[in-house]
């Protein structure tokens, strides 16, 4: 039972303004912007109101005190009428006029099934499969063709030809960039999957997925695997089962439980061995999916945040770690004292004294998508600030929704959804690169087809 009298009048008016949001955008549902709003209420809403439901709540009032807390809620008030305020504006600025939503349509008249649809999803399966054989060659070189490290680390050990240092150089660039185009890739092929009638297109996908999906499903990074696997998923449940909204529901609640289940084995083994071994060794899933979830504490993190900046431990950094973001990527070899992100703040939360090559601390803090803003424009300007970028990135969804028709903006219109979840915990081009590079992997595609 959740004890009402531990949380402030400003927790339950922040509920309040996402249920409103909530109702908001799924009324809007047939506009662009709809889904991806909706999207990002779900998104605050877990990683905030979650956190305070799912967590200790008092022992952040012990530790934190009442007043962090309650302005943490208050700010959370803030983002929210300013998210719901600026989306509409925002997105038809960058996606022209509105148009009703090409997702809404492809679930109702399920136009992917034309022939000339599915002879573009033929053609784009094909140029990825290009591209992702390319690619896992460099990969095979780099772990000396350990191919069961690379394809089936189910059977005891993962191999990572992508690993780097916190703090990049030399080549560092260049892996990162493969590491992101073969999460993208990856995504895209569970889509195709979802997506494709024709047989020898559908062969080719499950191979791959078969081949690509266990590299992160025994990864130890949850956002990689909910990049890869979920948009696939999505996107076979609600454009390819036939039924109404309960049974598409039911699946999702199902695949819901099984990710949690699976998160709870990760969190319980990543600390002492890796994934794969543990798997191999059979460690019981059904007792690992009785542990709690970690991470799911940005309202806990917003709290800190204010207590920070009320002892004068910590001070709005005016842009500079938005600036950060913006920079990234920028390769370090390229700019040796590029700006990094997030680390004065883990230092204020006393993760500071680690090597050098670990930038100087033990672990990064992810301060939350309001968080963030808080940071850097401080407590009441920071929360319009993310609600600002949140309405930036629905336009930018609603531009894909716009040809979502066309399948490789489906594509990406599905992986910017399950990206959105994960910029929970910060928006950040590090969650985002793989949309950012497969966008400009699918426009120059198109540009050739044009040609053709």
């Amino acid at each position: 039972m959740v004890d009402i009298s531990l949380y402030p009048a400003s927790f339950w008016m922040a509920c309040l303004l996402l249920v409103c949001a909530g109702i908001n955008a799924w009324n809007q549902r047939r506009k662009g912007w709809g889904i991806p709003a909706l999207a990002v209420v779900v998104t605050v809403s877990v990683w905030y109101v979650g956190d305070a439901l799912y967590n200790n709540y008092a022992t952040y009032r012990s530790k934190i005190g009442d007043q962090a807390l309650a302005n943490a809620w208050w700010q959370v008030c803030l983002f929210i009428v300013a998210f719901m305020v600026l989306t509409p504006v925002i997105s038809e600025r960058l996606a022209g006029e509105q148009r009703p939503s090409q997702a809404v349509a492809i679930l109702e008249r399920r136009p992917l099934d034309q022939a000339h649809v599915q002879a573009k999803l033929d053609t784009l399966c094909k140029s990825m499969l290009v591209v992702w054989i390319a690619l896992m060659l460099i990969a095979l070189i780099r772990v000396k063709f350990d191919f069961v490290g690379l394809f089936a680390p189910y059977l005891g050990y993962k191999r990572d030809p992508w690993a780097r240092n916190r703090i990049g150089g030399g080549i560092d660039a260049f892996l990162s960039l493969a590491a992101y185009f073969q999460t993208f890739l990856t995504a895209g092929f569970g889509v195709i999957l979802a997506l494709t009638k024709n047989r020898k297109t559908r062969g080719i996908a499950f191979v791959v997925c078969l081949l690509a999906f266990p590299y992160y499903i025994f990864d130890r990074t949850r956002n990689t695997m909910l990049a890869t696997v979920v948009p696939g998923f999505s996107v076979w449940v609600f454009g390819r089962v036939r039924g109404r909204l309960l049974v598409k529901f039911t699946l999702v609640a199902f695949g819901v439980a099984l990710t949690s289940m699976w998160f709870s084995f990760v969190l319980q083994n990543r600390t002492n061995r890796s994934i794969a071994s543990a798997f191999a060794s059979g460690s019981s899933l059904q007792k690992s999916a009785k542990h709690k979830h970690l991470g799911l504490n940005m309202a806990e993190e917003l709290g800190w945040i204010n207590k920070f900046i009320d002892q004068g431990n910590y001070e709005p950094n005016w842009g500079m770690r938005y600036f950060a973001e913006v920079v990234n990527p920028i390769p370090r070899v390229i700019w040796p004292d590029k700006p990094m992100i997030g680390i004065d703040y883990a230092i204020a939360r006393g993760q500071g004294g680690a090597r050098a090559s670990s930038a100087g601390v033990f672990a990064t803090i992810s301060t939350g998508m309001i968080g963030q803003g808080v940071v850097n424009f401080g407590r009441w300007l920071g929360p319009v600030a993310a609600a600002i970028l949140m309405a930036v990135w629905c336009g930018i969804l609603a531009r894909q929704d716009r040809q979502a028709t066309e399948p490789a903006r489906l594509l990406l219109y599905a992986l910017g959804l399950i990206l959105t979840f994960n910029m929970g915990r910060d928006i950040t081009l590090l969650n985002l690169y793989p949309f950012a590079f497969g966008w400009i992997v699918i426009v120059y595609w198109e540009r050739r087809q044009v040609r053709v």
